[in-house]
């Protein structure tokens, strides 16, 4: 008992919850768009198209941080536990308000952008799903106990971040600008399921925080409420059930393919070039390189794809480079070879040169343990190649040894006798030599 009382006593939302009336008036204060709540709500709707039209996640963000779209969807939640019939009216007035000037706005801009690509930022916004569903039910339970709660924090711009009201009705004014009623049918799809289960979220904790209600309102009155409320939730439910199992059902089709993919990537000596997987569609498209695809190769791909539940899958197959086929493509493997040869000769060039800037060092080693065994004053010797100039014309290459002697030093027949001596070592008359 006392591990329950204490359970209960942590998760007990009454004892931190703000006093009714405060409650009841920060709610109705943020229904109301005029003034303030206008202007924050034009700028917000302008950074969000901006920011879809850039692609840039950062600047939609921001968007959904000021936007001040889910107060009257608080508040038509909030009304509708409470029975509060004229608050609904005025949040109803003031949503659809900023519903129209949000696509009003975000159209006129699409309109007006010189950018018409649709980036992922915008494509993410028109497939609704099931999981879009239990997104906005959570955030928006976060949001009316945050606002019902003495203690604020930061949990409403959070929850405006992850129910992204903002993003769905301009991307809506996107399919309105470019005439594609699929954007906007999908986009506005979202925002409304959006805005119905953060609102249900405000019923759902306004009657379980016991809101007073302070209208009297009959029973039958209470039923109607029941009804209606439980046919908007079905009517935007269960179409984000089916695309929900749509998703998933892309997704397994996406991974079983790849893993295909990755089998038949080698098959008797063709080479997959490149492939497409359709989902939606589930089709998948590949094209191959090397030695032509018979058709009992073909029949043997599409039997292993069976292996992967892929059977219900169209394999489209598709010629991209062939060994031989016809003359044009003995010419282009004849042009490849060549450019391979040049490629490799060039390459072999470059490794020359690399390997002769790494065995200079090891000349002045060789040259120090041929001379020694004659000359022991000399201690050390560098060896290194330099190009001669003469008023700025290259005359010839030049090889520079410096010979370091010990104290005892050389004598000048010695020192030309070595001279001599490099010279023919290294086969050229070019040799310059230097005594430490």
């Amino acid at each position: 008992m006392s591990l329950l009382r204490k359970f209960l006593t942590y998760t007990n939302l009454q004892s931190e919850m703000d006093d009714y009336e405060v409650i009841h008036q920060s709610i109705q204060k943020d229904i109301i768009f005029k003034g303030t709540n206008l202007w924050i709500l034009v700028f917000a709707i302008f950074i969000a198209s901006i920011g879809l039209n850039m692609n840039s996640t950062a600047v939609i963000i921001g968007a959904m941080l000021i936007s001040p779209l889910m107060g009257p969807i608080n508040g038509m939640g909030y009304s509708i536990a409470t029975y509060n019939f004229a608050l609904f009216r005025k949040a109803l007035k003031n949503f659809i308000f900023a519903v129209i000037a949000s696509l009003f706005a975000s159209t006129l801009y699409f309109l007006l952008s010189p950018l018409s690509t649709a980036h992922s930022e915008l494509l993410a916004r028109t497939s609704p799903t099931i999981y879009d569903v239990l997104i906005a039910l959570f955030g928006g339970l976060a949001g009316i106990v945050a606002i019902s709660s003495r203690h604020k924090g930061n949990v409403i711009p959070g929850v405006a971040i992850a129910t992204a009201l903002m993003p769905p009705l301009c991307t809506a004014g996107f399919g309105l600008a470019n005439g594609d009623m699929s954007f906007f049918l999908g986009a506005f799809y979202l925002f409304t399921i959006n805005t119905v289960f953060i609102g249900i979220s405000s019923v759902l904790i306004s009657r379980f925080l016991k809101f007073p209600i302070t209208n009297l309102v009959a029973e039958g009155q209470k039923t109607k409420v029941v009804r209606w409320t439980s046919f908007v939730i079905a009517v935007t439910l269960i179409p984000s059930i089916y695309f929900g199992y749509v998703l998933v059902q892309a997704e397994k089709f996406t991974e079983n393919a790849n893993k295909f993919i990755a089998e038949v990537s080698v098959f008797e000596g063709s080479y997959l070039l490149k492939n497409e997987v359709d989902a939606r569609n589930k089709q998948i498209n590949l094209i191959y390189g090397g030695s032509d695809l018979t058709q009992e190769n073909k029949k043997e791909i599409t039997k292993r794809a069976s292996s992967y539940s892929l059977s219900e899958a169209k394999l489209i197959f598709k010629q991209g480079f062939s060994y031989n086929e016809g003359k044009e493509n003995v010419n282009q493997i004849d042009k490849l070879k060549t450019e391979v040869n040049r490629l490799n000769l060039a390459l072999k060039e470059k490794q020359k040169t690399a390997d002769s800037i790494i065995s200079k060092p090891i000349i002045g080693k060789q040259l120090l343990s041929e001379i020694k065994t004659l000359f022991p004053e000399i201690k050390s010797c560098s060896y290194s190649e330099t190009v001669a100039f003469q008023d700025s014309t290259k005359t010839d290459n030049v090889k520079i040894v410096v010979m370091e002697t010990t104290k005892k030093g050389l004598t000048a027949d010695s020192r030309k006798r070595i001279n001599d001596w490099l010279k023919k070592r290294l086969e050229t008359e070019k040799v310059k030599t230097f005594f430490e």
